[in-house]
């Protein structure tokens, strides 16, 4: 997505349907995300299913993950599964990636220690791209071996060759401290980073661009996004107490003062107001998740219609 424009897009909460996906298409959504677990607590999905499910549900929108937890799979059953959604998809796909942690028993049910994730994303990553790349692969490491393996992209029917983008999807990082950080700069397409203020976004914008500066990399095309939990509302009451209640039971009780900084909840006016402050600290691609426990596509149509034409591109002192 491009840097010199405002990109919104929608997690597909709480579950993807599709007459949902067809009215948020009507809508000028760019993109569609879903992530989920191995073992959640509550009856949700699981990221790669879901993802099958919006590429198979929509038409016109990016989709992706937000997000797969990646050291809990085998990079190379992911590389394959991702690598022909895309190509079913049109090339619509983006793959966004987290080391996740917060539920150990996933980690200890398949086998991962929570220890490794970090080390085990930093190395699926490798494996993805080299993968994605076509050619034949040989590589030692520290969790799996390859010994003359390829990738051959799937050829839809009807088509004398695969759609799937060249190199692979797009991976956005995802998370909040600082391995995560370093791991945009120094493997991602782009930094997806969520509960944050617009300050605190500032300061990573801020990092990642020192990594990658310290890496000799250079970040034109990549994509400063983040996952924006939120609640919007004509009653801006209503829309308060949706985030209390739905931030409260998925990540434990917080207080007022500290959801109001990092998941804006009220009217349009007063959620495009906040929205704008991301952008000032360097956002260009928000996506809307909808922190609510109903009637998430009122949430998502408000954002298009009445929020994203209130946001302007900072003019001053604005951020790459």
């Amino acid at each position: 997505m491009p840097a010199d424009r405002i990109t919104l897009g929608a997690a597909a909460l709480p579950e993807p349907d599709r007459d949902w996906l067809a009215a948020v298409e009507q809508l000028p959504i760019d993109s569609v995300w879903q992530g989920g677990h191995l073992l959640p607590r509550t009856g949700t999905g699981e990221a790669i299913t879901r993802l099958a499910l919006l590429t198979a549900w929509t038409e016109r929108v990016r989709v992706g993950t937000a997000i797969l937890l990646l050291p809990l799979y085998h990079p190379v059953v992911i590389a394959k599964q991702v690598a022909d959604l895309d190509a079913r998809s049109g090339g619509r796909v983006t793959l966004g990636v987290g080391v996740g942690g917060e539920f150990p028993a996933e980690f200890d049910a398949v086998g991962v220690p929570v220890a490794e994730r970090g080390a085990r994303t930093d190395e699926g990553i490798e494996i993805l791209r080299a993968l994605w790349s076509g050619e034949r692969i040989t590589r030692k490491g520290r969790f799996h071996d390859l010994d003359e393996v390829q990738l051959v992209p799937v050829v839809p029917p009807g088509m004398t060759s695969s759609p799937m983008q060249p190199g692979g999807p797009p991976i956005v990082v995802s998370g909040r401290k600082p391995p995560a950080m370093r791991r945009a700069a120094r493997a991602g397409d782009g930094w997806m980073p969520y509960l944050l203020s617009a300050d605190a976004y500032a300061r990573t914008v801020d990092t990642v661009t020192t990594h990658a500066d310290e890496l000799g990399r250079d970040l034109d095309g990549f994509e400063w996004m983040l996952y924006l939990y939120c609640s919007i509302r004509a009653d801006g009451d209503r829309a308060r107490r949706d985030v209390r209640q739905f931030l409260g039971s998925a990540y434990g009780d917080k207080p007022d003062e500290m959801l109001d900084r990092i998941a804006p909840a009220g009217t349009p006016d007063e959620v495009a107001a906040r929205v704008q402050a991301y952008l000032d600290a360097g956002v260009r691609h928000i996506v809307i998740s909808p922190a609510t426990p109903a009637d998430t596509l009122e949430v998502v149509t408000l954002a298009a219609a009445e929020v994203l034409p209130q946001l302007k591109l900072p003019t001053t002192g604005a951020r790459a």
